[in-house]
């Protein structure tokens, strides 16, 4: 019960009224971007929160990719421009796609029991605060929300007796740019067993009403919340991250969210498929690579090329072996293998091809 949370939670995050002439209902806002935090106080109120309180958070992040739990990200994104342009990788608890995510982005999330959870009536209060600035918005297929014709908001669930999750985004003034580039990885040959994301006609609400701004829009999907469940009166919490700092079981949370065993180990076993010619600085011949990956290590690897060094080309597959799969990974099992017999071998010229 409240007693109960009230000991978990400093009272000044406490977002819990009793309202005199309707049910208690809690309202929060995080004011902070930082994705793994927010991520990992949603998590922690998943796990800990009183279920008989109708819950609402909201938030948004910093310039951030999250994936769902089941997701490949080198399938889903390209994770070299991500890691150039200093944007975050995420991974969340519920299934779904890839979604790229910025200030310009307001992430919701309903938290309920099992028997009260009702994806329907959360989606109906997200339109009636969209109609609040004159937008007729309806669902859409599984999870969407669509404004004449595109898609504002994307949604994902997480159901674990007793407790529900329903969350999702609502595109204000997001950086398209970034998300197209981001989520549209090379096209190169992969196959996963990862869950592919669906890609969509998206719009910001902003293009549709000028006068739409984050705080604006928090402030009207509270209000429509609060009408739901008849508690008008209930006053919004902040988050604040020096408060969350403080509460050992959120930090332990935090850890985990921001880990690379769970952003990257999580990732499904897949196959990447690459091949190109090098030319210069000297013919070198043609090269078809295929590796094999598993929480985010080369776990097997084979080369096909008409070069004449075939023991470079054998000591670069041994290397690859164990090695992450980024680009330092890679970089640091090149050097291994020209800096092996058969990489001296090559000479200058070619060990240049085989960086390249």
């Amino acid at each position: 019960g409240r007693r109960m949370l009230a000991r978990r939670l400093p009272a000044a995050v406490l977002g819990v009224r009793r309202m005199s002439s309707g049910p208690k209902a809690r309202v929060l806002v995080s004011q902070t971007k930082n994705p793994f935090f927010n991520l990992a106080t949603e998590e922690w109120l998943f796990r800990t929160g009183d279920t008989t309180v109708p819950t609402l958070y909201l938030w948004r992040n910093e310039p951030t990719v999250v994936i769902g739990r089941c997701q490949n990200p080198w399938k889903e994104i390209n994770v070299q421009k991500m890691k150039s342009a200093g944007v975050h990788l995420a991974r969340r608890s519920s299934g779904g796609g890839a979604v790229y995510q910025d200030a310009g982005n307001t992430n919701f999330t309903f938290l309920s029991s099992m028997d009260d959870h009702d994806k329907e009536r959360n989606t109906g209060i997200i339109i009636r605060a969209l109609a609040a600035f004159g937008l007729t918005a309806e669902a859409s297929g599984r999870n969407d929300i669509v404004v004449q014709g595109c898609k504002v908001s994307g949604a994902a669930y997480r159901l674990a007796p007793p407790r529900a999750l329903h969350h999702g985004t609502l595109l204000i003034d997001v950086d398209m740019g970034a998300l197209g580039g981001l989520l549209n990885p090379n096209k190169l040959k992969m196959q996963s067993k990862g869950v592919a994301s669906v890609t969509s006609r998206v719009s910001n609400l902003k293009a549709l009403n000028k006068d739409i701004t984050h705080e604006s829009l928090t402030q009207e999907v509270i209000d429509s919340f609060c009408r739901h469940y008849g508690a008008e009166g209930v006053h919004q919490e902040a988050l604040d991250l020096s408060q969350l700092e403080k509460i050992e079981s959120l930090t332990k949370v935090f850890d985990e969210i921001q880990d690379d065993d769970w952003r990257y180990g999580q990732t499904p076993a897949f196959s990447h498929h690459l091949e190109g010619r090098f030319e210069a600085p000297s013919p070198w011949g043609t090269i078809d690579v295929h590796l094999d990956s598993a929480k985010g290590k080369i776990t097997g690897a084979k080369i096909f090329s008409d070069s004449l060094q075939p023991n470079l080309i054998e000591a670069v597959e041994a290397s690859l072996i164990g090695v992450g799969y980024d680009s330092q990974g890679i970089d640091s099992a090149l050097s291994a293998a020209l800096s092996s017999p058969a990489g001296v071998e090559m000479g200058d010229d070619g060990a240049k091809n085989m960086a390249e």
